[in-house]
């Protein structure tokens, strides 16, 4: 069975995975933005770009807020904890594999 941890880690993959919503990301870090502002930063329809803020925010990396007839939208990178959490397994790996591959040159010479 898969956790709901997993689960939410799985979707915020899923989320950063398009660099369309990468962009978004990188947008929303430097400011809150309207949705049209977002928008106006692409080459694409105003409806393709509520999509790919839909699934950020179901993934919880955006958070909107209506204000009036607009809604601003605001980074929320407390998720991508989960990223750095799994890099951080295989950072492990990786310095356990160099040490390793140290020792043996070193070794062999």
């Amino acid at each position: 069975m898969v956790s709901t941890r997993r689960q939410h880690r799985d979707q915020v993959f899923r989320a950063i995975a398009d660099p369309t919503r990468r962009q978004i990301l990188s947008l929303l870090r430097k400011r809150q933005q309207t949705v049209g502002e977002i928008a106006g930063s692409f080459s694409m329809s105003r409806p393709a770009i509520s999509k790919h803020l839909r699934l950020l925010r179901s993934a919880g990396l955006v958070a909107t807020r209506r204000q009036g007839t607009t809604t601003r939208c605001r980074l929320n990178a407390r998720p991508l904890r989960a990223v750095g959490d799994w890099l951080r397994e295989y950072e492990t790996f990786w310095a356990h594999t160099l040490h390793n591959l140290k020792s043996y040159v070193e070794k062999n010479q």
